[in-house]
Protein backbone atom coordinates (compact mmCIF):
# COMPACT_ATOMS: atom_id res chain seq x y z
CA UNK A 1 0.00 0.00 0.00
CA UNK A 2 1.16 3.43 -0.73
CA UNK A 3 1.19 5.60 2.14
CA UNK A 4 1.76 9.33 2.75
CA UNK A 5 1.46 12.15 5.55
CA UNK A 6 -0.34 14.52 2.95
CA UNK A 7 -2.47 13.75 -0.47
CA UNK A 8 -3.26 17.18 -1.74
CA UNK A 9 -5.99 16.32 -4.36
CA UNK A 10 -6.39 18.64 -6.91
CA UNK A 11 -2.96 20.08 -9.06
CA UNK A 12 -4.11 24.25 -9.64
CA UNK A 13 -2.75 27.14 -8.07
CA UNK A 14 -4.37 26.05 -4.33
CA UNK A 15 -2.59 22.88 -4.36
CA UNK A 16 0.61 23.85 -5.81
CA UNK A 17 0.65 26.65 -2.99
CA UNK A 18 -0.05 23.99 -0.25
CA UNK A 19 3.05 21.94 -2.04
CA UNK A 20 4.98 24.88 -2.03
CA UNK A 21 5.30 25.41 1.77
CA UNK A 22 5.33 21.70 2.48
CA UNK A 23 8.28 20.56 0.73
CA UNK A 24 10.21 22.99 3.41
CA UNK A 25 8.57 20.29 5.74
CA UNK A 26 9.74 16.43 6.39
CA UNK A 27 7.03 15.53 5.41
CA UNK A 28 5.89 12.54 2.71
CA UNK A 29 2.97 14.15 -0.03
CA UNK A 30 1.80 14.06 -2.93
CA UNK A 31 -0.45 16.08 -5.33
CA UNK A 32 -3.24 13.95 -7.35
CA UNK A 33 -4.32 16.03 -10.40
CA UNK A 34 -7.28 14.44 -12.71
CA UNK A 35 -5.90 16.75 -15.65
CA UNK A 36 -3.52 15.75 -18.63
CA UNK A 37 -1.29 18.94 -18.24
CA UNK A 38 -0.06 21.92 -15.24
CA UNK A 39 -3.02 24.55 -15.09
CA UNK A 40 -5.69 22.78 -13.12
CA UNK A 41 -9.10 24.43 -14.19
CA UNK A 42 -7.50 27.01 -16.02
CA UNK A 43 -7.30 24.62 -18.61
CA UNK A 44 -11.41 24.75 -18.90
CA UNK A 45 -11.39 28.58 -19.44
CA UNK A 46 -11.90 30.28 -22.92
CA UNK A 47 -9.24 31.30 -24.95
CA UNK A 48 -8.98 35.11 -24.33
CA UNK A 49 -9.83 35.12 -20.58
CA UNK A 50 -7.58 38.39 -19.62
CA UNK A 51 -6.75 38.08 -15.72
CA UNK A 52 -7.29 41.62 -14.12
CA UNK A 53 -4.80 41.90 -11.94
CA UNK A 54 -0.89 42.59 -13.13
CA UNK A 55 1.76 39.85 -12.80
CA UNK A 56 2.83 40.89 -9.75
CA UNK A 57 -0.53 40.09 -7.98
CA UNK A 58 -1.13 37.15 -10.41
CA UNK A 59 1.76 35.77 -8.54
CA UNK A 60 2.06 32.30 -6.42
CA UNK A 61 4.16 32.21 -3.25
CA UNK A 62 7.93 32.18 -3.37
CA UNK A 63 8.29 33.12 -7.01
CA UNK A 64 7.12 36.41 -8.93
CA UNK A 65 5.61 36.00 -12.49
CA UNK A 66 7.70 37.32 -14.96
CA UNK A 67 6.25 40.89 -16.76
CA UNK A 68 3.64 40.28 -19.23
CA UNK A 69 3.46 41.76 -22.76
CA UNK A 70 0.01 43.39 -21.40
CA UNK A 71 -0.97 45.34 -18.53
CA UNK A 72 -3.11 42.17 -17.79
CA UNK A 73 -1.54 39.22 -18.66
CA UNK A 74 -3.74 36.44 -20.56
CA UNK A 75 -4.91 32.88 -19.99
CA UNK A 76 -1.75 30.99 -21.94
CA UNK A 77 0.98 33.56 -20.15
CA UNK A 78 -0.91 32.67 -16.68
CA UNK A 79 -0.49 28.98 -17.18
CA UNK A 80 3.35 28.99 -18.44
CA UNK A 81 4.05 30.70 -15.58
CA UNK A 82 2.38 27.65 -13.57
CA UNK A 83 4.45 25.25 -15.42
CA UNK A 84 7.72 26.94 -14.83
CA UNK A 85 6.94 27.38 -11.10
CA UNK A 86 6.13 23.32 -11.17
CA UNK A 87 9.22 22.51 -12.73
CA UNK A 88 11.19 25.32 -10.70
CA UNK A 89 10.28 23.35 -7.28
CA UNK A 90 10.22 19.59 -8.78
CA UNK A 91 6.66 19.11 -6.76
CA UNK A 92 5.79 15.48 -7.16
CA UNK A 93 2.46 15.01 -8.99
CA UNK A 94 0.27 12.44 -10.92
CA UNK A 95 -1.65 13.19 -13.62
CA UNK A 96 -4.48 11.83 -14.94
CA UNK A 97 -5.37 10.95 -11.30
CA UNK A 98 -8.95 11.47 -10.69
CA UNK A 99 -10.47 10.83 -6.95
CA UNK A 100 -13.28 9.48 -6.66
CA UNK A 101 -14.04 8.98 -2.81
CA UNK A 102 -12.00 9.83 0.20
CA UNK A 103 -13.24 7.28 3.21
CA UNK A 104 -11.64 7.02 6.56
CA UNK A 105 -10.02 3.37 7.69
CA UNK A 106 -9.15 3.62 11.22
CA UNK A 107 -6.91 6.55 11.62
CA UNK A 108 -6.17 7.06 7.77
CA UNK A 109 -7.99 8.45 4.54
CA UNK A 110 -8.02 5.80 1.89
CA UNK A 111 -8.05 7.89 -1.44
CA UNK A 112 -9.84 5.87 -4.43
CA UNK A 113 -8.49 6.90 -8.08
CA UNK A 114 -9.37 6.24 -11.05
CA UNK A 115 -5.42 4.56 -11.04
CA UNK A 116 -5.22 2.70 -7.73
CA UNK A 117 -6.03 3.02 -3.77
CA UNK A 118 -3.35 5.54 -1.46
CA UNK A 119 -3.46 5.74 2.05
CA UNK A 120 -2.85 9.35 3.68
CA UNK A 121 -2.42 10.72 7.01
CA UNK A 122 -3.96 13.72 6.19
CA UNK A 123 -5.61 15.09 3.21
CA UNK A 124 -6.03 18.60 1.62
CA UNK A 125 -8.83 18.80 -0.78
CA UNK A 126 -8.37 21.45 -3.50
CA UNK A 127 -10.02 21.32 -6.16
CA UNK A 128 -12.01 24.07 -6.27
CA UNK A 129 -15.06 25.29 -8.25
CA UNK A 130 -14.26 23.71 -12.14
CA UNK A 131 -15.95 20.86 -12.09
CA UNK A 132 -19.33 22.34 -10.56
CA UNK A 133 -20.91 24.93 -12.47
CA UNK A 134 -23.92 26.42 -11.26
CA UNK A 135 -26.94 27.32 -13.33
CA UNK A 136 -29.94 28.98 -11.94
CA UNK A 137 -33.76 27.57 -12.30
CA UNK A 138 -35.50 29.57 -14.85
CA UNK A 139 -38.82 28.05 -15.72
CA UNK A 140 -39.55 26.00 -18.54
CA UNK A 141 -35.54 26.13 -19.18
CA UNK A 142 -35.78 22.55 -20.89
CA UNK A 143 -38.11 23.29 -23.43
CA UNK A 144 -35.79 25.49 -24.95
CA UNK A 145 -34.75 23.96 -28.07
CA UNK A 146 -31.21 26.14 -29.17
CA UNK A 147 -27.72 25.94 -27.43
CA UNK A 148 -26.82 26.00 -23.80
CA UNK A 149 -23.64 25.96 -22.63
CA UNK A 150 -21.51 27.54 -19.08
CA UNK A 151 -18.69 29.82 -19.26
CA UNK A 152 -16.33 27.06 -18.12
CA UNK A 153 -17.52 25.15 -21.48
CA UNK A 154 -17.11 28.34 -23.60
CA UNK A 155 -13.99 28.60 -25.51
CA UNK A 156 -14.50 31.13 -28.50
CA UNK A 157 -16.96 32.82 -30.60
CA UNK A 158 -16.05 30.70 -33.60
CA UNK A 159 -19.03 28.68 -33.63
CA UNK A 160 -21.71 31.67 -32.73
CA UNK A 161 -21.11 33.73 -35.95
CA UNK A 162 -24.41 36.15 -36.78
CA UNK A 163 -26.49 33.85 -34.17
CA UNK A 164 -28.79 35.42 -31.81
CA UNK A 165 -26.96 34.60 -28.49
CA UNK A 166 -28.26 35.70 -24.54
CA UNK A 167 -25.18 35.53 -22.31
CA UNK A 168 -26.56 35.74 -18.51
CA UNK A 169 -24.51 36.50 -15.64
CA UNK A 170 -23.30 40.02 -14.81
CA UNK A 171 -19.29 39.25 -13.74
CA UNK A 172 -16.17 39.71 -14.96
CA UNK A 173 -16.47 36.30 -17.25
CA UNK A 174 -19.98 37.42 -18.79
CA UNK A 175 -18.25 40.70 -19.14
CA UNK A 176 -15.59 39.23 -21.04
CA UNK A 177 -17.13 36.76 -23.01
CA UNK A 178 -20.07 39.45 -23.92
CA UNK A 179 -17.09 41.46 -25.16
CA UNK A 180 -15.68 39.34 -27.63
CA UNK A 181 -19.15 37.09 -28.72
CA UNK A 182 -20.53 41.02 -29.61
CA UNK A 183 -18.16 40.88 -32.23
CA UNK A 184 -19.42 38.15 -34.24
CA UNK A 185 -22.91 37.96 -33.15
CA UNK A 186 -26.51 39.57 -32.31
CA UNK A 187 -26.10 39.60 -28.17
CA UNK A 188 -28.37 40.84 -25.03
CA UNK A 189 -26.83 40.68 -21.64
CA UNK A 190 -28.93 39.19 -18.46
CA UNK A 191 -27.76 40.31 -15.14
CA UNK A 192 -29.81 40.52 -11.97
CA UNK A 193 -28.58 43.64 -11.17
CA UNK A 194 -27.38 46.63 -12.51
CA UNK A 195 -23.47 46.08 -13.86
CA UNK A 196 -20.81 47.66 -11.08
CA UNK A 197 -18.07 48.92 -13.86
CA UNK A 198 -15.16 49.84 -12.30
CA UNK A 199 -12.95 53.19 -13.17
CA UNK A 200 -10.60 52.52 -15.75
CA UNK A 201 -7.63 53.15 -13.04
CA UNK A 202 -8.86 50.60 -10.68
CA UNK A 203 -7.98 46.45 -10.84
CA UNK A 204 -7.93 43.08 -8.74
CA UNK A 205 -4.77 45.08 -6.83
CA UNK A 206 -7.34 47.80 -5.47
CA UNK A 207 -10.68 44.90 -4.58
CA UNK A 208 -7.82 42.43 -2.97
CA UNK A 209 -6.07 45.41 -0.79
CA UNK A 210 -9.83 47.26 0.06
CA UNK A 211 -11.28 43.67 0.86
CA UNK A 212 -8.32 42.51 2.84
CA UNK A 213 -8.61 46.14 5.02
CA UNK A 214 -12.40 45.58 5.44
CA UNK A 215 -11.63 41.58 6.57
CA UNK A 216 -9.37 42.96 8.97
CA UNK A 217 -11.85 45.64 10.27
CA UNK A 218 -9.75 48.42 9.54
CA UNK A 219 -11.96 50.56 7.64
CA UNK A 220 -16.46 50.25 7.14
CA UNK A 221 -15.74 52.44 3.69
CA UNK A 222 -14.53 52.69 0.33
CA UNK A 223 -11.25 54.57 0.08
CA UNK A 224 -12.66 55.98 -2.90
CA UNK A 225 -16.30 58.19 -2.31
CA UNK A 226 -19.22 56.91 -3.24
CA UNK A 227 -16.80 53.79 -5.34
CA UNK A 228 -18.86 50.84 -4.88
CA UNK A 229 -16.11 47.75 -5.23
CA UNK A 230 -16.14 44.02 -4.48
CA UNK A 231 -14.17 41.21 -6.06
CA UNK A 232 -17.01 40.57 -8.22
CA UNK A 233 -16.86 44.13 -9.80
CA UNK A 234 -16.07 44.25 -13.57
CA UNK A 235 -12.15 45.48 -14.26
CA UNK A 236 -12.14 47.16 -17.52
CA UNK A 237 -9.67 45.46 -19.36
CA UNK A 238 -8.95 46.26 -22.94
CA UNK A 239 -11.53 43.81 -24.41
CA UNK A 240 -14.31 44.97 -22.08
CA UNK A 241 -13.24 49.12 -23.00
CA UNK A 242 -13.41 48.07 -26.18
CA UNK A 243 -16.74 46.79 -25.78
CA UNK A 244 -18.15 49.86 -24.05
CA UNK A 245 -16.75 51.81 -27.21
CA UNK A 246 -18.87 49.55 -29.47
CA UNK A 247 -21.34 50.58 -27.24
CA UNK A 248 -22.60 46.88 -26.35
CA UNK A 249 -22.26 46.99 -22.51
CA UNK A 250 -26.09 47.47 -22.00
CA UNK A 251 -27.44 44.84 -19.74
CA UNK A 252 -31.04 44.37 -18.99
CA UNK A 253 -32.85 42.74 -16.21
CA UNK A 254 -33.78 39.07 -16.02
CA UNK A 255 -37.01 37.09 -18.31
CA UNK A 256 -39.39 35.58 -16.77
CA UNK A 257 -39.30 32.31 -18.61
CA UNK A 258 -37.85 30.44 -21.55
CA UNK A 259 -40.06 29.40 -24.45
CA UNK A 260 -39.27 26.50 -27.40
CA UNK A 261 -37.45 29.32 -29.24
CA UNK A 262 -36.18 31.85 -27.24
CA UNK A 263 -37.02 33.72 -23.70
CA UNK A 264 -40.10 35.54 -22.50
CA UNK A 265 -39.56 38.92 -21.08
CA UNK A 266 -41.34 40.19 -17.63
CA UNK A 267 -43.60 42.31 -20.32
CA UNK A 268 -45.01 39.40 -21.87
CA UNK A 269 -42.36 39.83 -25.49
CA UNK A 270 -40.92 37.02 -26.61
CA UNK A 271 -37.68 37.33 -28.35
CA UNK A 272 -35.59 34.13 -30.53
CA UNK A 273 -32.20 33.19 -29.50
CA UNK A 274 -30.19 30.21 -30.71
CA UNK A 275 -27.48 30.07 -27.74
CA UNK A 276 -27.48 30.90 -24.32
CA UNK A 277 -24.26 31.06 -22.47
CA UNK A 278 -24.89 30.87 -18.46
CA UNK A 279 -21.97 33.27 -16.80
CA UNK A 280 -23.43 32.10 -13.53
CA UNK A 281 -20.67 30.97 -11.36
CA UNK A 282 -19.93 27.91 -9.74
CA UNK A 283 -20.07 26.02 -6.38
CA UNK A 284 -17.53 24.13 -4.26
CA UNK A 285 -16.71 20.71 -5.98
CA UNK A 286 -16.51 18.30 -3.01
CA UNK A 287 -18.27 14.93 -4.28
CA UNK A 288 -15.13 13.40 -3.67
CA UNK A 289 -15.81 13.74 0.75
CA UNK A 290 -19.17 12.98 0.24
CA UNK A 291 -18.49 8.86 1.86
CA UNK A 292 -16.99 11.02 5.08
CA UNK A 293 -19.96 12.56 5.97
CA UNK A 294 -18.76 16.21 6.60
CA UNK A 295 -21.01 18.04 3.95
CA UNK A 296 -23.92 20.67 4.38
CA UNK A 297 -25.75 22.53 2.18
CA UNK A 298 -22.65 22.04 -0.26
CA UNK A 299 -19.96 23.18 2.16
CA UNK A 300 -18.06 21.88 5.21
CA UNK A 301 -17.97 23.27 8.38
CA UNK A 302 -14.38 24.75 8.79
CA UNK A 303 -12.31 26.79 11.18
CA UNK A 304 -9.67 28.47 8.90
CA UNK A 305 -9.27 25.96 6.45
CA UNK A 306 -9.94 23.13 8.75
CA UNK A 307 -12.32 20.85 8.60
CA UNK A 308 -14.39 20.37 12.43
CA UNK A 309 -16.14 17.25 11.57
CA UNK A 310 -13.18 15.42 10.51
CA UNK A 311 -9.85 17.48 11.61
CA UNK A 312 -7.23 15.86 9.82
CA UNK A 313 -9.14 16.96 6.25
CA UNK A 314 -8.01 20.76 5.43
CA UNK A 315 -10.09 23.05 2.24
CA UNK A 316 -7.97 25.19 0.36
CA UNK A 317 -9.13 27.65 -2.49
CA UNK A 318 -12.87 27.04 -2.12
CA UNK A 319 -13.28 30.82 -1.31
CA UNK A 320 -14.22 32.99 1.92
CA UNK A 321 -15.10 30.26 4.08
CA UNK A 322 -11.91 28.03 3.24
CA UNK A 323 -9.66 31.41 4.26
CA UNK A 324 -10.05 34.90 2.95
CA UNK A 325 -9.54 35.38 -0.98
CA UNK A 326 -8.38 32.04 -0.94
CA UNK A 327 -9.89 31.46 -4.19
CA UNK A 328 -7.93 34.25 -5.48
CA UNK A 329 -4.43 33.90 -7.28
CA UNK A 330 -3.08 36.48 -4.77
CA UNK A 331 -5.00 35.63 -1.73
CA UNK A 332 -4.15 31.81 -2.02
CA UNK A 333 -0.86 32.29 -0.41
CA UNK A 334 -1.76 33.41 3.12
CA UNK A 335 -4.06 30.41 3.32
CA UNK A 336 -1.92 27.43 2.11
CA UNK A 337 0.83 29.04 4.63
CA UNK A 338 -1.59 28.32 7.66
CA UNK A 339 -2.88 25.02 6.73
CA UNK A 340 0.18 23.47 6.06
CA UNK A 341 1.49 24.82 10.00
CA UNK A 342 -0.92 22.98 11.37
CA UNK A 343 -0.75 19.97 9.33
CA UNK A 344 3.43 20.11 10.57
CA UNK A 345 1.86 20.57 13.84
CA UNK A 346 -0.50 17.40 14.10
CA UNK A 347 1.92 15.30 12.39
CA UNK A 348 5.16 16.85 13.87
CA UNK A 349 6.69 17.24 10.70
Amino acid sequence: MKKYDVIIIGGGQAGLSIAYFLRRSSLSYLILDNQEKCGGSWNQTWDSLQLFTPPEYSSLSGWPMPKSEEEYPMKDEFLSYLSAYEKRYDFPIRRKSKVLQVEKEADWFKIKTNRDILFAKTVVSATGTAANPFVPHYPKRAVFSGIQIHSVDYRNADEFKNKNVLIVGGGNSGAQILAEVSKVANTKWVTLEDPNFLPDYIDGRYLFNQATQKYLGKTNKNTDDNLRASLSSIVMVDSVKKARERNVLNAVMPFKEFYENGAVWKNGTKEAFDVVIWCTGFRANLKHLAPLGVIENGRIKTEHTRSVKEPNLWLVGYGNWTGFASATIYGVGKTARQTVKEIRAELNG
